[in-house]
């Protein structure tokens, strides 16, 4: 049996809850997309995502073309989006690879560009995607972590870069990551989190 075809993905983020439950709205009643995600991120941004067959997410996009007011932040629309990304998106806490040589950490302004970066990295480069933080506990940024080894991570790393530009706040490539800090990238992204955890011990 043949392997289903990468679905394609689109997603959009707005300033205005008001003007992105419109979109929304516009979407549903009119692309036949397969899935519609809907929801506000902080800080007060509403994010539309949908998944579907490439022809059924661009009329989604035109869509919101017809529809959408300024309060349209960013976007992102991938053809066919990477099945790592695909997963993680799902999955966003599947466990690292311990014993690789390098992790790579890219953060980005928006979801979206988080998204499509994240798409580029794991496209132009031999690397695992181990985790992908959207918006919720982060001001409505994203960061997401690579592993492989260092020449790998660097180039997935540049080609981030080269997609999202601008959109990208910083980027880190870091040798021999130590146990204690991937272990705490994989169990909670939120201090508190961890410190919860740990029960306040010091």
């Amino acid at each position: 049996m043949s392997e289903s075809p990468t679905p394609a993905i689109g997603l959009w983020e707005f300033t205005s809850i008001p003007a992105g439950i419109e979109c929304a709205d516009a979407i549903i009643k009119g692309a036949p997309v397969t899935t519609t995600l809907t929801g506000t991120t902080h800080p007060g941004k509403y994010v539309v995502l949908v998944i579907g067959d490439t022809a059924s997410v661009v009329v989604a996009g035109d869509i919101v073309r017809d529809v959408s007011r300024p309060s349209l932040v960013d976007s992102v629309f991938l053809p066919d989006v990477a099945t790592a990304v695909a997963r993680a998106l799902v999955e966003p806490h599947a466990p690292m690879r311990a014993k690789e040589e390098a992790v790579g950490v890219v953060e980005t302004a928006t979801i979206a560009a988080g998204i499509d970066a994240a798409d580029a990295a794991v496209k132009h480069a031999d690397v695992t995607l181990s985790g992908l933080r959207l918006a919720d506990g982060l001001g409505g940024k994203a960061y997401f972590i690579v592993d492989g080894t260092v020449g790998e991570v660097q180039a997935a790393l540049e080609a981030a870069v080269d997609r999202c530009g601008s959109l990208i706040s910083d980027t880190v490539v870091i040798p021999q990551l130590t146990p204690e800090l991937r272990e705490d990238l994989e169990v909670a992204a939120h201090f508190l989190d961890r410190l919860a955890a740990h029960g306040g011990r010091t």
